[in-house]
């Protein structure tokens, strides 16, 4: 086995991406605590791991951790503009930890990347997407028996997973993070809300307060754009095509309407669905002059661009992250960061905060892995309720915030069918 190197943009960015980093970590004291114990413990000594997942101040902490526990590190990324160059290199100047990963890196360098990650011969895969394992059931699959089992941090990627258990192929176990609570109920929901606007704002400096805001899905992700947007000032429009997410969205406030009727109406339009072509040509034709389009699910395929260029008379780019688009009907339209994922392309990703808990069910799914994957069958798990009740309890901790516990008595009549009304 060959040793992995990093692939980054300039070493000389470190000095900035150490500091960026430890200003992040003063806002993860849950993966702080673990890291505490993990450098004690060692539970990851002897592990190889391959992480594909944003290379960002928040996930530098998170390698620090798995390091700290004695895991041999590769990372790369999850997404081609989402990298933070200095980040990068601070990683592996100051951390020793292999990266390969550059911000704007084209198709072929990212699956190169891909490659290089897997060329480390994980034990244990860790990925934001389900490239790695997508990878490794397509091209790699003499290396799948060398794996102990993964954790993956999307729901679009869970999805993928549960499709390959569906269908008998996927090769070894693999932890859903993204369906614990203290990822999917805080991440998805205040993390997604709160950088999707961050990234809209600083690509287009525009006004919320007043506009029409479309918001095309209502899972977690979307219930926190659409809540954020709705406290700036915008009417929002939510689009679905689940009956029961469209009716909680009409009983939230929030107009419900198909993305056809909504695109004449809308200033705004993000998608945050996990499904492909959720904005196609009939609707970019019906939108306003101006309107903005972008997307925060994890591909671009939530735009259908290659059916926006063929109604498309001239492209160009008008600033960083926002390009216009002059349709065939006269109408303008722009689109941000070339359809991908909004907040960490044109800002900087979730709060720190938020993803301690993310991160904090990552490294600690990576330690049950080590300890449990004798007993686990090729399919998706859950995390476990215990690591999920114990990241809770650390972060109510760190937030100093004490909660009650139940008495013998109300233990009893819990657990009682005998107790009366």
């Amino acid at each position: 086995m060959k040793k992995i190197g990093s692939d980054i943009r300039d070493i000389r960015l470190a000095k900035s991406g150490r500091e960026r980093i430890e200003w992040a970590d003063a806002n993860m004291p849950v993966l702080r605590r673990i890291r505490e114990r993990f450098t004690r413990q060692k539970p990851l000594k002897g592990i190889r791991l391959s992480a594909c997942l944003h290379v960002t101040t928040e996930t530098a902490n998170l390698c620090r951790t798995l390091k700290a526990g004695g895991a041999e590190m590769v990372l790369c990324a999850s997404n081609p503009l989402s990298t933070q160059d200095d980040v990068a290199a601070a990683l592996t100047k100051y951390y020793g930890i292999a990266v390969q990963a550059i911000c704007g890196e084209d198709s072929k360098t990212y699956y190169r990347h891909i490659r290089a990650a897997l060329d480390h011969r994980p034990h244990v895969t860790m990925d934001d997407g389900a490239d790695l394992v997508s990878e490794l059931h397509k091209n790699r699959r003499k290396q799948i028996g060398e794996i102990l089992g993964g954790t993956e941090e999307t729901t679009t990627g869970v999805i993928r997973l549960r499709a390959m258990a569906a269908d008998g192929v996927l090769g070894f176990p693999v932890i859903a993070v993204n369906d614990a609570a203290t990822k999917h109920f805080f991440d998805n929901r205040y993390g997604t809300g709160q950088s999707t606007i961050d990234g809209l704002l600083r690509a287009t400096n525009r006004l919320l307060a007043g506009s029409v805001f479309v918001v095309a899905g209502y899972g977690w992700c979307g219930r926190g754009l659409a809540s954020r947007a709705a406290g700036m000032g915008a009417r929002v429009i939510v689009t679905e095509v689940d009956p029961v997410r469209a009716l909680e969205a009409a009983m939230d406030g929030f107009e419900v309407a198909s993305m056809a009727s909504a695109a004449p109406k809308g200033d705004f339009f993000v998608t945050v669905t996990g499904d492909c072509e959720v904005i196609r040509p009939e609707h970019f034709r019906k939108m306003k002059e101006g309107a903005i389009v972008a997307n925060t699910g994890h591909f671009n395929v939530e735009l259908d661009l290659e059916g926006l260029k063929k109604i498309t008379r001239k492209k160009r780019s008008v600033k960083p992250f926002v390009d216009e688009y002059l349709l065939s009907n006269g109408r303008r339209i722009f689109v941000l960061a070339e359809g991908r994922l909004l907040n960490l392309s044109a800002a900087e990703g979730h709060p720190a905060s938020v993803m301690d808990m993310s991160f904090a069910n990552q490294a600690l799914a990576a330690e049950y892995i080590r300890k449990s994957h004798r007993k686990l069958e090729k399919k998706v798990y859950p995390v476990p309720e215990k690591i999920d009740r114990e990241i809770a309890r650390l972060k109510l901790a760190s937030m100093g915030i004490k909660i009650d516990s139940l008495t013998a008595r109300q233990r009893q009549y819990l657990s009682s069918w005998q107790e009366g009304t």
